[in-house]
């Protein structure tokens, strides 16, 4: 009987412990991929808020920030606020607010924080989700920077002051 109760309880224990080893090597592998899907900017389409498709097509010859944003989250609305102040330091930087809310949201936050009438700024609208699964995007709000030939920067996530972005961008 205790040489049976031993087999189960090391069959569990082994169980357990190859089951984590997988999760982990999974996870590892996910990131993996990730960091290297995201080296360069990845294929994307999303919609303006005028409803045309925006793909990385469409960016300029410029370096690009992404910004994954809600219009409800405060330190969204924090980061609108100091990218809207350092404006003319980020001029020669084209600069991308992705959100998966709708467009009316969108839009509202656009001219709340007064971003819609800047050239270098484009709003756009994730409606199925695929930015935060291209950049395995877990918290908001969540900046990428990419320089003006398309290679990964440095990815931000939470509150991030704009000098730090600057300091990347330099």
């Amino acid at each position: 009987m205790k040489k049976t109760f031993k087999i189960i309880i090391a069959f569990i224990l082994i169980s357990i412990i190859g089951f984590l080893v997988y999760k982990i090597s999974s996870k590892l592998n996910h990131k993996k991929e990730i960091a290297e899907r995201t080296q360069n900017i990845p294929p994307f389409s999303f919609q303006t808020l005028s409803g045309s498709i925006f793909t990385e097509n469409n960016l300029t010859k410029e370096p690009a920030i992404f910004v994954y944003f809600n219009s409800d989250c405060d330190y969204c609305q924090a980061e609108a606020i100091k990218i809207q102040k350092h404006l003319k330091d980020l001029k020669d930087t084209q600069i991308l607010f992705v959100s998966f809310e709708n467009k009316e949201g969108i839009q509202k936050f656009a001219k709340d924080y007064k971003l819609d009438k800047e050239d270098n700024i484009t709003f756009l609208e994730d409606s199925k989700g695929e930015f935060s699964k291209t950049f395995d995007v877990n918290s908001i709000p969540y900046i990428v920077v990419y320089d003006k030939n398309k290679q990964l920067l440095k990815k931000f996530k939470g509150a991030t002051k704009v000098d730090d972005i600057l300091k990347v961008l330099k």
